[in-house]
């Protein structure tokens, strides 16, 4: 006596309505819907990103408050005015020294 596949428990599993139900629900979040878990994955990486970023911006502007506090000192101003702008007085003379891997070559 054989038996039919209607009495084997692989096809009570497959035709059973809630079992297709639940794998159409679970096909739909995630490919289809507009909150996908693959859409949220995306969006996670730039949330991680932008953190990154704000992280980064932060540390800079620590920098620069640390750099302005410097700067309320009329010497130090001098000292920051000479040496990133080449400013001189008026009786000097400078000179700027590169050397030859210092500088990006254009082409």
């Amino acid at each position: 006596m054989e038996q039919s596949y209607k009495d084997k428990p692989w096809f009570k599993f497959v035709s059973n309505k809630y079992v297709w139900v639940l794998l159409f629900f679970c096909t739909w979040m995630l490919f289809l819907d507009n909150y996908s878990y693959f859409d949220h994955r995306v969006l996670n990486q730039e949330i991680d990103e932008l953190e990154a970023n704000k992280k980064y911006y932060q540390e800079e502007i620590k920098k620069d408050q640390e750099n302005i506090k410097l700067l309320k000192h009329p010497d130090q101003i001098e000292k920051f005015a000479r040496e990133k702008y080449y400013m001189k007085r008026d009786s000097e003379d400078i000179y700027i020294v590169e050397y030859e891997g210092d500088t990006i070559k254009k082409q």
